[in-house]
């Protein structure tokens, strides 16, 4: 996503998942037939990104994991997942919160690179979590959602030796070089990193 050529922004991907969510919809389950690996989040359930969405690697080993970047999708989790299975969208993420009840679902593997920052850089340092929503719409930050999100976050910070501070959790919209805004005004970060703090390891 973020090689050689510039391709569209993830913002304009995610955004054109209602229309792109209807064929995509009557495609087989990635799942389907396959065995499903186990997730790196005991409680996340799997449904695979496209090969062809990010990059597969040997993180840590090859390289250090020292952020979580959070993200807001910009639709609706239904509508996200049909992104990451498709081939032909170049973007990703690692994780995706459903709102109502902050379902945790694993796209990628953390040892590989999600294609989520639109930063190379960090990408390759990263862990993308995407939260279904809008960032102008704060009813979609549920209290399920930030604690489900929390948990997750915590649990990546303990395996990856992240500090668990707002240097080392970030908002998309602090990458350089993006034009994101996400996760936005009314995403509370003291209750957020409270959250994240106050899990037990």
């Amino acid at each position: 996503m973020e090689r050689a050529r510039r391709l569209p922004s993830r913002r304009r991907l995610l955004q054109g998942t209602a229309l792109a969510a209807i064929p995509y919809a009557l495609l087989p389950n990635p799942r389907a037939g396959a065995h499903s690996p186990p997730t790196d989040y005991t409680h996340a359930r799997w449904e695979p990104a496209s090969p062809a969405n990010y990059t597969a690697a040997d993180r840590p080993t090859g390289r250090p994991v020292d952020l979580v970047i959070i993200h807001v999708t910009q639709t609706t989790y239904k509508n996200t997942l049909p992104v990451f299975w498709n081939p032909a969208k170049q973007v990703s993420a690692h994780y995706v919160l459903r709102s109502a009840d902050g379902r945790v679902t694993q796209c990628v593997r953390e040892r590989d690179i999600a294609w989520h920052a639109g930063n190379w850089d960090y990408n390759a340092r990263s862990i993308g979590i995407e939260h279904e929503g809008w960032v102008d719409r704060p009813e979609y930050f549920t209290g399920a959602m930030y604690a489900q999100s929390a948990a997750l976050t915590a649990a990546i910070c303990d395996r990856h030796g992240i500090p668990k501070d707002r240097a080392h959790i970030i908002g998309h919209h602090e990458v350089p070089g993006t034009d994101h805004t996400d996760p936005g005004p009314h995403w509370d970060w003291a209750r957020y990193i409270r959250l994240v703090n106050a899990v037990s390891g």
